[in-house]
This record gives C-alpha cells, sequence and structure tokens, in this order.
C-alpha cells in the first residue's frame, strides 16, 4: 500500500482508548482532558474489522496505544483477536508500563510480540513529578515483567527535556550496558496541552546524543521494529540507543504509517488536523469496499510532511492520537 509520494505504508497505531492514569508534563495539563463517551469509543469488534480491512491492503504491522492502552479492561481479548490475523506479522504496545507488571505474561501468551514502555527518568521524585500521578516502582515492575515474560525488544521511550531530565541522558543510556533495553530518546513534540511549556523545555537530538557520547562510544546497531530511530551500541551491550528527532531531524520523507484514533478516525499524520471517519462508515453499516476506499483516502491526504516545528495549536492533543 503506496501513498501519492510513493512511501509505502504498512504500520498501523491503533489508540484503544483516550484516557490515562497519568498526566504527564508534555502530554496532560494537571486535570486531564474530557474523555469520550463509550459510545464515541471504538468497540473492540469495530477495531479488529477495521485492522482485517488494513491487512488486506498491506498493513503488516499494528501498534496498540492510547492515552494508556493497559487503562482499557480486556485488552488481552483484543490482543488475542488482532494476533489471530492472517497476514499480521507484528503486534505491539505502547505503554507508560504503571499497569503492565500483572498484565505482561498474560499479554504475551494473547500474542503481544514486544513493547514500547515510556519512561523519562530514573528518580523516583522526579518520575512523580513529570507524571504528577505514577511511581517509578509500578513503571520499573512492568518493565521488569516484559523483560521477564520474553516480550522483545523492550523498548524504553524517553522524552529528553531541557531542565527537566537532561542531567540523567547519560544514565538511561547506560541501562542498555546492563539489561537488554533498547533506549530511545525522542524530542518533545508540541502536541501536548501547552506548546509554550514544550518551547521552552525542547532539547535537539544533537545535544542528546552528544551527551550519549560522554558515556562511551558507540557502533552500530539493529533492533526490531518499524520506527524511525537508528539503533547504536555500547561496545559489548546487550541493549542498544537510539534518537528519535521529529522536529530537527524528520523523517517524512520515509514515514510507512497511519493511525487510528479510539474515536474511529483514520489519520494520515500525527500532526495534522485531517482525519477521516471510519467509526461512521462502521457503524452505517459500510462494507468492505468502502472501508478500503477511506483506507485509500487517508492514503490521498497523507502530506508530504509535519508542521511541528512551527508549534501550532491542533484540535486533537497527543493521547487523543494515540501518539
Amino acid at each position: 500500500m503506496r501513498d501519492r509520494l510513493g512511501r509505502e505504508i504498512d504500520y498501523l497505531r491503533v489508540s484503544v482508548t483516550d484516557r490515562c492514569n497519568l498526566r504527564c508534563l508534555y502530554c496532560l495539563p494537571p486535570q486531564g482532558v474530557r474523555p469520550k463517551a463509550h459510545d464515541e469509543i471504538l468497540h473492540y469488534e469495530e477495531i479488529v474489522r477495521l485492522v482485517e480491512v488494513g491487512v488486506s491492503l498491506g498493513i503488516r504491522r499494528v501498534r496498540l496505544t492510547g492515552g494508556e492502552p493497559l487503562a482499557r479492561l480486556g485488552l488481552t481479548k483484543l490482543v488475542a483477536q488482532l494476533a489471530a490475523i492472517p497476514g499480521l506479522e507484528d503486534l505491539s504496545l505502547t505503554t507508560n508500563g504503571t499497569l503492565l507488571a500483572p498484565l505482561a505474561a498474560p499479554l504475551k501468551q494473547a500474542g503481544l510480540k514486544r513493547v514500547n514502555v515510556s519512561l523519562d527518568t530514573l528518580r523516583p521524585e522526579r518520575f512523580r513529578a513529570i507524571t504528577r500521578r505514577g511511581t517509578l516502582a509500578d513503571a520499573w515492575a512492568g518493565i521488569e515483567a516484559a523483560l521477564a515474560v520474553g516480550l522483545d525488544p523492550v523498548k524504553i521511550n524517553t522524552v529528553a527535556l531541557a531542565g527537566v531530565n537532561d542531567d540523567e541522558i547519560g544514565e538511561l543510556a547506560a541501562l542498555t550496558r546492563r539489561l537488554p533495553l533498547h533506549v530511545r530518546f525522542i524530542e518533545v513534540m508540541p502536541l501536548g496541552a501547552d506548546l509554550d511549556w514544550a518551547a521552552a523545555h525542547a532539547l535537539p537530538m544533537a545535544a542528546v546524543r552528544s551527551a550519549v557520547e560522554k558515556a562511551g562510544l558507540l557502533e552500530p546497531a539493529d533492533v526490531a521494529g518499524a520506527g524511525p530511530a537508528a539503533a547504536w551500541r555500547f561496545p559489548g551491550a546487550p541493549g542498544t540507543v537510539g534518537f528519535i528527532a521529529a522536529l530537527s531531524e524528520a523523517f517524512c520523507a520515509r514515514c510507512n504509517r497511519l493511525r487510528l484514533t479510539a474515536d474511529g478516525r483514520l489519520k494520515p499524520c500525527l500532526a495534522s488536523d485531517v482525519e477521516v471517519d471510519v467509526r461512521g462508515l462502521l457503524r452505517g453499516g459500510a462494507g468492505t469496499g468502502e472501508l478500503k476506499g477511506a483506507f485509500r483516502r487517508a492514503l490521498e491526504l497523507k502530506p508530504t510532511h509535519h508542521d511541528l516545528a512551527s508549534y501550532t495549536e491542533h484540535t486533537r492533543v497527543m493521547c487523543q492520537i494515540g501518539g
């Protein structure tokens, strides 16, 4: 499946909920945002059908996201149904990790292959300050559980923030020396509740990489996944380090994804307000042909590049998009 620019689109990020148990500084205001009503959110059966249509068109990888996807009850049932779709080669999950520990084994058994865990600090008091609600102990328990049950790879998503966690860059990267973790540093994206806050704490990836290299020489490495991060490794380390520079080194020319929001909109681009309504089609009795047409419209609407660097306000914040 290719868009009008010839980019191969084989990756679908599926948000299963817009709710989150945390209130991270770069994502949400302290009170959160108004969640969608139950009947506005796609049912699991509707998600399965849409993924089946996507796979029939060439989608090969699906990542479940939120909000916090583990905050939605019965997620293992959805994982099992998706894992059974012929032609789907990879099924993964992005989570903040705080609810993962008791669910890691059931998710693995249901067919989940790998997991990304958001972790911006190794200091308990700082974790609480960044997330406003969570505990580092819960998040770390989730990471340990994911490793223990054999989810592979286990990736750590770290948003690099000037004046917040920039003094921990080397320490976070050093996790990969002793554990088979794949730490990826990400530039803060202005898709949260406070664009001024994001601008004030933006840390260019060149500065992040420089901080990592102070901890040791890096050599090229490989790690499974469909994301944009190039992987590097400290010599002999079981894990890897990656860098995702969505603003300073945009990778739009090789974007390979569409997004399905929890309320049933296909988004051609994370940073675009353009959407294609598929929930309305589903609940209006649309056939497979009409649903395929919605995917094709989303491909036609996929822009050449994002506008994140303009720091303009969008209709949805990150937890409402699915990341």
